[in-house]
């Protein structure tokens, strides 16, 4: 299975350097990524090292917790596809969600979708599954996927627990046909991303890609 083509390659470390972002953009242009995924203040850094590879802009709205206020997530939202993102990774409000506030999260979701929708972006939303019930997961396929969202995705990485193959299964069963799951946080081989694709997700969220791709049997063709 050639797995580069699912990976986003990511860093999101508080303590990034730019030189960090360079590494990431060579990695990525030279395995052929799907994307890199950056912090919002790398944004311009990425696209412009990534011109004319066909390797997407990616970055982080609302990371890694999720309470920022709606306004604010907007205006991270601007900011970014004014940088030049052509993907926007959003976490949404988990407190809003562990206190059963839907009506909440319907607002944040009905909000963010225009603006993104209105620039052409694809968005991704973190639900961090790892910390979810299997019924709030299950809640969450049917509110954003009404919601038309293209990705809904795992984790942050930030959580004790990423992502799982179980979790995917169970967002593959509930999520409309149109709306693709991204499997992220805790992906260190490319058995485990192997498995995760299997169990149906099309975008990993992975620091280790480079370690994933080469660690492929040659059978599977590698990258």
């Amino acid at each position: 299975m050639p797995i580069n083509q699912y990976i986003d390659h990511t860093i999101l470390k508080p303590t990034t350097l730019v030189s960090d972002i360079e590494k990431l953009c060579s990695d990525a242009r030279e395995y052929k990524f799907a994307a890199v995924c950056v912090p919002p203040p790398f944004v311009k850094t990425a696209k412009a090292l990534l011109a004319g590879s066909g390797v997407k802009t990616a970055t982080v709205i609302g990371f890694p917790f999720g309470y920022s206020a709606i306004e604010a997530k907007i205006a991270e939202i601007l900011l970014a596809i004014v940088d030049g993102a052509d993907e926007l990774d959003v976490v949404i409000n988990l407190v809003a969600l562990k206190n059963n506030d839907w009506q909440y999260l319907a607002n944040e979701i009905n909000h963010i979708m225009p603006v993104i929708r209105s620039k052409e972006k694809i968005v991704k939303i973190i639900i961090e599954s790892g910390i979810l019930t299997d019924e709030e997961i299950i809640k969450c396929c049917e509110l954003y996927g009404i919601a038309g969202i293209d990705y809904l995705k795992t984790s942050t990485g930030y959580a004790e627990k990423g992502a799982t193959v179980e979790a995917v299964k169970l967002m593959k069963k509930h999520l409309p046909e149109g709306v693709q799951i991204k499997a992220s946080g805790g992906i260190k081989t490319y058995e485990f991303a192997k498995e995760l694709v299997l169990a149906g997700a099309t975008r990993l969220g992975c620091s280790a890609s480079v370690a994933i791709v080469n660690g492929a049997p040659a059978e599977d063709g590698g990258y």
